[in-house]
């Protein structure tokens, strides 16, 4: 466990840096994003300091719902003050900090496309704070097991020296590749609003699973408070990515059985090969 980073006379909290340091690199992934695409305007930087005013009332103010029984919750300011620092606090409250700042400023164009590949990257980076400083997971047999000190707060298996999953390295390794793979996808996947609905799908799924190997308490039914929490959550994206599926949002980047994907401005033909009419009118 490192608690502190030490940068010559400078010291600075492990978790708060990779955090800030996510943030920043997030946030030039976005500008980068938002440039390549002819968004880099005044409404999408309103959209992004919503984004992270409201991640951060989000993450904080997560523990305040933690039990069903409201006289077991700290009060708002407690909350505020010693918050779970929750990341799933803190992305609801980032996306509902961005439709308010749009709705404030009146600005309808979808943004989550931007903000895909910047969460994705921003979200490594700020894991391996995690990493550093919290409970590694429930124990393991597996070869990549990890131990960690017997002062890790929370953490009964650190006391006994069991060999614990690396959850958190889990989910970084999860959001880098989804950052390389939102890269490749952002080209076949056209309509607005999509590439965002399919990394929120692709991470709920992973986190209710990779729940299955964190310290977190259980409450019911086996089930962590972050897994109910993405019950209701993956159930909406199921049905919001099927209606896509159906109406064919995705057919550039999985192509039905049967059928020819079209191709992509970034497709190259073999050697001699030529392009039908058809074909022409696609690319």
């Amino acid at each position: 466990m490192i608690e502190e980073l030490r940068f010559g006379w400078v010291t600075v909290p492990t978790h708060a840096f990779f955090v800030g340091l996510g943030v920043v690199l997030a946030s030039v992934v976005f500008v980068l994003e938002a440039r390549r695409r002819g968004a880099l305007r005044e409404e999408s930087l309103v959209a992004v300091t919503g984004a992270l005013v409201g991640g951060a009332i989000g993450m904080r103010l997560s523990g305040w719902a933690e039990h069903l029984d409201f006289a077991l919750n700290p009060g708002l300011v407690e909350a505020w003050m010693f918050g779970a620092r929750s990341i799933l606090g803190g992305l609801t409250g980032a996306y509902v900090g961005v439709l308010v700042a749009k709705r404030l400023i009146g600005y309808r164009e979808r943004t989550g496309d931007l903000f895909a590949p910047a969460v994705a990257l921003g979200m490594a980076v700020g894991r391996i704070g995690c990493y550093l400083t919290e409970a590694p997971g429930r124990p393991t047999s597996l070869p990549w097991g990890v131990h960690a000190p017997a002062t890790v707060p929370e953490c009964p298996g650190c006391v006994t020296g069991q060999a614990m999953h690396p959850s958190y390295l889990y989910e970084a390794v999860f959001q880098l590749a989804a950052f390389g793979a939102l890269l490749w996808a952002r080209s076949r996947v056209d309509r607005p609003g999509e590439l965002f609905t399919l990394y929120l799908g692709a991470y709920a799924a992973f986190r209710f699973l990779v729940e299955f190997t964190r310290a977190n308490e259980t409450v019911w039914l086996d089930l962590t408070r972050p897994q109910w929490f993405l019950v209701p959550g993956l159930a909406l994206l199921a049905v919001r990515l099927g209606i896509g599926w159906r109406r064919g949002y995705y057919d550039r980047l999985l192509p039905r059985r049967g059928e020819r994907r079209p191709l992509s401005p970034g497709d190259r033909l073999p050697s001699g090969a030529r392009l039908s009419p058809a074909s022409e009118e696609e690319r």
